[in-house]
């Protein structure tokens, strides 16, 4: 049997009345990338609190693996403006050594940055530095709420990699939020299409062509939704941009079904 690092069966959360996420059944283990898509308001923000114990489900279960350990990307880095806050600050809030918070910078490209002032940093930049200090925690499971908002396109793809690449390097399990469909669909294994309940899920690949998720996002976005397999002939630098010996020009290549 495969080692579930989380396990939700027949998870309900209602806000008085209103169903919110409807006996949801999902299991996690080391090694998967999931993704949750769905219209706004479907639930999803809320599923991922469920599972974070930050909101309580109404029924249902949420089963964790002993000594769990997460790391969690938030949506947004909201701080006063007023405050005066480093990068190196801001990940020793962590509670974490300085040596892991400056390891875990390194790794996700913004080692550099370990002075500067967060407040001045690019979308990307901040969205980097919050998973460094989801990183230093050295997670199980690592838990991202849209994590390339507010990231140009070419560095959605550097994202989607890195985030490919840690689960390799961390073996841990990854489960995300993303509107981002045509990107995504390069960095998951598994996607859960999310409307209160789950109204289809499956491999990328066939996901697109299911009538459920025909009927949530119609049919304009299933039939432009490309899937991309990246030949790993490359790698993106900080900004998107290709980093090649193999091939002229940088260029960039995948493979569309």
């Amino acid at each position: 049997m495969p080692e579930h690092l989380v396990q939700l069966n027949q998870l309900t959360v209602r806000f008085d009345e209103r169903v919110v996420v409807d006996q949801v059944n999902l299991a996690v283990g080391r090694g998967d990338i999931i993704t949750i898509i769905g219209p706004n308001g479907a639930g999803k923000t809320t599923l991922i609190k469920t599972i974070l114990g930050i909101q309580k489900a109404t029924s249902g279960q949420v089963s964790l693996a002993p000594d769990l350990v997460i790391g969690y990307v938030p949506q947004h880095l909201s701080l006063e403006a007023t405050l005066p806050l480093s990068v190196k600050r801001f990940m020793l809030l962590s509670g974490r050594p300085l040596t892991a918070c400056e390891a875990a910078l390194r790794r996700t490209g913004v080692g550099h940055l370990l002075n500067a002032s967060v407040h001045h940093l690019s979308g990307g930049e901040k969205q980097r530095l919050l998973l460094a200090r989801a990183l230093a925690r050295q997670p199980d499971l690592l838990v991202l709420d849209e994590p390339a908002q507010g990231v140009d396109i070419n560095g959605q793809a550097a994202l989607y990699e890195l985030i490919r690449e840690l689960r390799d390097e961390l073996h841990c399990g990854v489960i995300m939020i993303s509107h981002d469909l045509h990107l995504v669909m390069a960095a998951t294994d598994q996607v859960i299409c999310l409307n209160q309940h789950i109204c289809c899920s499956g491999h990328p690949a066939d996901i697109s062509h299911d009538p459920a998720f025909i009927e949530t996002f119609g049919h304009q976005v299933a039939e432009s939704l490309a899937v991309y397999h990246h030949r790993h002939n490359h790698s993106h630098d900080l900004h998107g941009d290709v980093v090649t010996e193999n091939e002229p020009h940088g260029a960039c290549n995948h493979e569309h079904h």
